[in-house]
């Protein structure tokens, strides 16, 4: 039976019983299988997760084991971060390979070489700037920063990633999240003069020559389309209607946004925050809808809303769904794994390169 036939089987399946399925094929498999749940999961995914978090938390995590099969319920950029950092003896399956990231998208190899190249007609960017990619990002833009010196960051540690950057070359190209680049360089205290915005279907990124020579931070015209929807007076709309309310935010929210907030921080920080905060206090958090729903029943002495009055879920996280999970469990039992993601060879050489640059800064 082809995965398709297979798919549209188990949707014709009451989803009760899929989700039994599921428990039974786990508990058949047993260690062979480690399920790996990103924060923005569905509810009823994430359930059957066996570690939960970020995706470099969850790629370590399953490089830390000896489970033969990584079911990793997220997305494309995510299983091929888990691909990098696992050994060849382990597997790792996404569950639905047209599971990726709008934000992954915005930034391609052949756009970033291209933009390189277009540097190199105005500075020498193999001597003067480190490329760093945020890991929401493909192998092969992990691997460019391998190859020419540079570096992955992620929403927790962008800001000391950036200052090591800045101390090995004067200039940053950051990709492909303008906001998050913005956002901790401000943070740093950077001025904003010394910061372009790099159009890649622009000539030079739409910067003059004398621009780009003046620039210590060039960002990538790129955003997170959940995060995009935050909006500053959603936050003013919160503090009028709750008095005492914390805003809190993702760095990849816009600077408007962030600049609104009393707190900003990745995903793992934002669930700190709420956990230590005392019972009775109340937050507006600008982050996706799953995360947001899951922290409201988690700790219903918190009041928590979701800052936005609109939906924000991401909806390519929202493909992973029970069916797919179980298509992908029943495949590992019957030795015809179906959706496996393997990086190249050398494409994994160089992303590792630049991954293991940034875990060396603890």
């Amino acid at each position: 039976m082809t995965t398709q036939a297979l798919l549209t089987q188990l949707y014709e399946t009451p989803e009760a019983d899929i989700i039994t399925e599921i428990k039974q094929l786990k508990a058949e498999l047993g260690d062979q299988v480690l399920i790996l749940g990103h924060h923005y999961q569905r509810e009823e995914v994430f359930a059957f997760a066996d570690v939960s978090g970020d995706s470099l938390k969850l790629s370590q995590q399953a490089a830390a084991t000896d489970a033969p099969y990584i079911i990793f319920c997220g997305v494309h950029f995510m299983a091929e971060t888990a691909d990098i950092l696992t050994s060849d003896a382990q597997t790792v399956i996404l569950p639905d390979l047209a599971a990726g990231c709008s934000m992954a998208d915005m930034a391609n190899d052949e756009q970033v070489n291209r933009s390189w190249q277009e540097l190199a007609t105005v500075i020498n960017p193999d001597e003067c700037v480190t490329p760093v990619t945020y890991i929401n990002s493909t192998a092969a833009l992990k691997a460019f920063c391998g190859e020419h010196g540079g570096i992955v960051c992620t929403s927790g540690n962008a800001q000391r990633v950036m200052e090591w950057a800045w101390s090995n070359r004067e200039k940053i190209l950051f990709f492909p999240d303008q906001h998050l680049g913005e956002n901790t360089a401000l943070a740093m205290g950077m001025d904003e003069a010394d910061m372009i915005i790099w159009d890649p279907f622009q000539p030079l990124g739409g910067n003059t020559p004398e621009a780009i020579e003046a620039a210590k931070l060039i960002l990538w015209k790129g955003f997170c389309s959940v995060h995009q929807l935050f909006k500053a007076e959603h936050a003013e709309t919160m503090r009028n209607n709750h008095a005492g309310i914390r805003i809190l935010a993702h760095p990849e929210c816009s600077r408007e946004v962030c600049e609104t907030a009393d707190f900003v921080g990745s995903t793992e920080r934002i669930i700190e925050h709420v956990a230590q905060a005392e019972a009775g206090q109340s937050f507006a958090i600008a982050t996706e809808l799953n995360l947001v729903n899951r922290l409201r029943i988690e700790y219903p002495d918190k009041p928590i809303w979701f800052l936005s009055p609109m939906i924000c879920m991401c909806s390519t996280m929202f493909r992973t769904d029970p069916q797919h999970l179980c298509a992908a469990l029943r495949s590992i039992r019957d030795g015809n794994i179906t959706h496996q993601i393997e990086v190249p060879h050398q494409q994994k050489r160089w992303a590792k390169l630049s991954l293991e640059r940034m875990l060396n800064l603890g």
